[in-house]
């Protein structure tokens, strides 16, 4: 009888020790669906470096970002705050070009940028697609902003509610807004920072018709600040771009097309969340059967990795339906469908009205959107 012998202990722990600490250098996709007549582009337009006060060389922002499915970055190192200048020049457009230089054997658009560091008002405020970053180094606010728009720049308001300008985390509109935005120096605002969401500025985006965008402000590795392998992943602006290139994501931007995706959450204008939640999921069994008082399963699929959390609202004389029903991302979940009668018979279409809980075309407004299916009633 043949047995089988153990690996000696030294290589087992060897062989555990290579599994370990080997990992792929591969990169994993952003799954949310396009729009009609548009590509879904995943963009981080806030990120630091070792140039500024960021504690990663740039081009190992430009690889974070390929392996975590991202189309697109702006490298935007402060101009104002230069802590590490006693070890590194201060050269304000160094981070992109080297970022940049690594982006292009990825096929990553890395876009040149720089963060405009003032107290509040108005606060910090960053510029991308500028052409020369060392241009807005000079000591006047209003100064640094007209050359950022005299190069041609996207200019939006960074994390309006953080503790470090608002002590108390609430994001306030000053009069030196309402004067950039009548100057056309002030385009959008940060509605998420990190993982921080500031309803304020969502409003504000859609009462004074201003970008939304979503990012991350690193400032470590990606690593540290983000689990990936528990599906964490940084907060994203979704561009909804004509063609996957720097130029189309400018008009996207100026144009509003955009959308935020934070943690679990999408937060966006409905003309575009619609159509994200529309196409991410598909109705597998269109017909169903519900005898009497039993029940039926419909089996609905989300091809997206956004995990929707749905709160039905239609009151039906027939049937009913959850409390709450979760569909998380690329998998396909159940909806329990129970009747109501034990001697109904018909054959009907269910227009099943959601609020999309997770799903933000408001502070507090979730999105509303419909699920249909057929349904045959039998009696008991």
């Amino acid at each position: 009888m043949k047995t089988c012998r153990p690996l000696p202990i030294c290589l087992a722990a060897l062989t555990l020790a290579c599994a370990l600490v080997a990992h792929d250098r591969a990169r994993s996709p952003v799954r949310i669906p396009d729009l009609p007549g548009f590509q879904t582009l995943k963009c981080d337009f806030h990120i630091h470096t070792v140039f500024s006060d960021g504690k990663v060389w740039p081009d190992i922002r430009a690889e974070e970002a390929w392996r975590e499915g991202l189309d697109a970055i702006a490298v935007t190192d402060h101009i104002e705050y230069q802590p590490h200048k006693a070890d590194l020049p201060t050269a304000h457009n160094r981070s992109h070009e080297i970022a940049q230089a690594h982006g292009q054997t990825l096929d990553l658009i890395v876009i040149r940028g720089s963060e405009i560091t003032r107290a509040m008002p108005p606060g910090h405020l960053n510029a991308i697609f500028l052409q020369d970053a060392r241009a807005l180094d000079v000591p006047d606010w209003r100064a640094s902003l007209a050359e950022a728009q005299r190069q041609g720049a996207f200019i939006f308001w960074n994390h309006p509610g953080w503790t470090g300008q608002q002590a108390d985390g609430v994001s306030r509109w000053y009069p030196e807004h309402t004067e950039l935005v009548n100057s056309n120096q002030l385009h959008g605002i940060e509605v998420v920072n990190g993982r921080e969401y500031y309803p304020e500025a969502h409003a504000w985006c859609l009462e004074k018709n201003l970008t939304m965008l979503s990012n991350s402000d690193i400032h470590n590795p990606l690593g540290l600040d983000y689990d990936l392998h528990l599906n964490d992943h940084r907060p994203l602006t979704l561009v909804f771009a004509r063609e996957r290139t720097a130029d189309s994501i400018k008009e996207a931007l100026v144009a509003r097309r955009t959308a935020v995706y934070s943690g679990t959450v999408l937060v966006g204008r409905e003309e575009f969340l619609r159509p994200i939640f529309e196409r991410s999921i598909r109705v597998k069994t269109p017909q169903v059967r519900v005898r009497g008082k039993g029940s039926a399963m419909v089996q609905i699929h989300n091809d997206s990795d956004v995990t929707y959390v749905l709160r039905p609202e239609t009151e039906d004389p027939d049937l009913s339906f959850p409390g709450e029903v979760r569909l998380p991302g690329g998998k396909t979940a159940l909806l329990q469908v129970r009747g109501r009668a034990e001697d109904r018979q018909a054959e009907r279409v269910v227009n099943l009205l959601c609020a999309v809980t997770n799903l933000l075309v408001r502070p507090n407004v979730p999105l509303k959107a419909a699920i249909e299916f057929n349904v045959t009633l039998l009696p008991k």
